[in-house]
């Protein structure tokens, strides 16, 4: 047990290397890609801290380069997510029985290995098995993954300091028990730190975990569990396993200590994963914690007043970096019509410079969609939008999958405030743009706010500011994340909490500490140091006389 009241490292963001030409970070980057790719790994899963081979390989490779192999994972099956439930009950009771300084102590370190001699190697390996540029993986598998780790202790500490008052001889406290179970962490391919936060926020906080990882993003999943176990997570805390997706939810759903899922993905997936929950309800031993962030049709909006560069810049990036495969990307903007002849000139002109490449060419901005269902499905809308009358593809749309699954960055002018890819999630380098009357702002916004099931993100561009006082109460429930002035994308750890309510999830906040109060359970404690002997209160005894 703690022996004092022990003040944590300050957690403070990591920051950002360039990746400058000349800089050493780009040439230790530029080997690392060299040697991943001209070797071929061979991943098993983990599961009670025992490598597992199944010899059902399934092949790993580049979604630029579909002819290239970077190597094999071993598929699993239902014995092997039992096994790995069996393995975290097994280490349950040491894990939660640990002091908190030292659960800290092992998230610290993963921080900075991650930080420091795993850098390049999981920038590297996101490159090359989720078609990410460089700058792009820094921000995403070096930096945010440790600022998750960093700020998740921080976040933990201040929960426990979150402790009642005490009566005159009475001594109230809190105790922040871990939950009686295990959590399944059910992790998507877009972001290498979601990956890898999933697993540890709960286990941050004493839990044992099943993790899953997207079938697209095994490569850098087995690179993050090798930080984990190198910092010190014991055997059987974390489980990774590489399961079918409804393989792995039928067996983890159906135990009885099942006590929470940890998701990122499609709103689809978690529908059907809360349907199921609920329909297996009485089986649990308590009531499983549900914490999930799902899709997105994220929104900028502009009047008439916007600053027209960055309002450009802010669709450019919003919309196609990672080629618009980010929950937050921009896919749906509302343009005025006064100033949308210099929007439109303009981003014909920033779009005209856009590099599409392989990502171990670090001057291409675009790389390729994750895989071919994904391709098939922005291919068919671009080509949907090209034949209907209610729409105009005005910047992009070159589709080729012979090489990679590349998806040039495609801009679509919708003719009507409700067309189909206004209201869809694409989750590709695809924008639509509808543009409004001056004089049917209101009616604007009355659509935005209406068109999608979604509330991700969203962002508004104006320099009045009545109006954007006026915006943001307008839209206060459009959005989870709101921008003003910038594109909706880019939040930061420790600095805005991340998600979405309505159809875009349960609105917790990966990285803060509202997320890390979903994977514990309090216990109120009172103790009372000079006990009544009497069971009579004073105004029971007679009057005197």
């Amino acid at each position: 047990m703690p022996k004092g009241f022990f003040n944590v490292p300050v957690a403070v963001n990591e920051p950002i290397w360039s990746y400058a030409p000349g800089t050493p970070e780009r040439a230790e980057l530029q080997a690392m890609l060299a040697e991943l790719r001209n070797a071929q790994v061979d991943l098993p899963m983990i599961i009670g801290g025992k490598e597992v081979y199944t010899g059902k390989k399934e092949r790993i490779f580049p979604p630029h380069e579909i002819a290239h192999t970077l190597g094999y994972y071993h598929q699993g099956n239902a014995t092997h997510v039992q096994m790995a439930i069996e393995a975290a009950l097994e280490a349950r009771q040491a894990w939660a029985a640990l002091s908190w300084q030292h659960r800290a102590a092992i998230f610290l370190k993963a921080a900075d290995l991650l930080a420091g001699p795993y850098r390049a190697r999981m920038n590297a390996a996101t490159m090359l098995g989720q078609s990410k540029n460089a700058y792009q993986a820094e921000i995403d598998s070096a930096c945010e993954l440790a600022d998750f780790f960093r700020f998740g202790v921080r976040e933990m500490t201040r929960i426990y300091q979150m402790q009642p008052e005490s009566a005159r001889g009475i001594w109230n406290y809190n105790e922040f028990r871990p939950l009686e179970g295990f959590v399944y962490a059910l992790t998507p391919f877009n972001f290498t730190s979601i990956a890898g936060n999933l697993p540890a926020a709960p286990a941050l906080m004493g839990n044992v975990v099943v993790w899953k990882p997207s079938k697209t993003a095994v490569y850098s999943a087995a690179v993050i569990m090798e930080i984990f176990r190198e910092a010190g997570v014991p055997d059987g805390v974390i489980n990774l396993v590489y399961a079918s997706g409804p393989v792995a939810a039928e067996t983890v759903m159906a135990h009885p200590d099942f006590a929470g899922i940890h998701f990122t993905g499609s709103t689809g997936v978690f529908q059907s994963v809360w349907k199921r929950i609920g329909e297996n309800i009485y089986k649990y031993k308590s009531y499983p914690r549900i914490v999930g962030e799902t899709g997105g049709k994220d929104f900028i909006f502009a009047d008439a007043t916007a600053d027209i560069q960055a309002l450009v810049i802010a669709m450019v990036r919003g919309a196609f970096e990672y080629q618009g495969q980010k929950c937050s990307a921009a896919s749906r903007a509302y343009i005025p019509q006064s100033i949308w002849p210099e929007v439109k000139a303009r981003m014909g002109r920033e779009l005209a410079t856009v590099k599409m490449g392989p990502p171990e060419d670090f001057t291409n901005f675009v790389n390729a969609v994750i895989d071919e269902s994904s391709f098939d499905k922005l291919a068919g809308a671009i080509e949907q939008a090209r034949l209907d009358p209610d729409a105009e593809v005005i910047f992009g749309g070159k589709c080729d999958k012979s090489v990679g699954y590349y998806i040039e960055p495609t801009v679509i002018l919708a003719r009507k405030p409700d067309y189909v890819t206004m209201q869809e999630e694409l989750f590709g380098p695809v924008l639509t743009v509808y543009v409004y009357a001056d004089d049917q702002l209101d009616e604007t916004l009355d659509w935005l706010d209406r068109t999608s099931i979604y509330a991700l993100t969203g962002a508004i561009f104006s320099q009045n500011r009545y109006h954007i006082e006026r915006y943001t109460t307008r839209l206060e429930n459009a959005a989870g994340n709101f921008y003003i002035n910038d594109k909706p994308t880019g939040a930061v750890v420790g600095q805005q909490p991340f998600g979405g309510a309505r159809g875009s999830g349960t609105n917790d906040k990966a990285g803060s500490l509202f997320n890390l109060l979903r994977w514990v359970n309090i216990r109120t404690v009172k103790e009372n140091f000079n006990p009544p002997k009497n069971y009579l209160y004073p105004n029971f005894l007679p009057d005197e006389k």
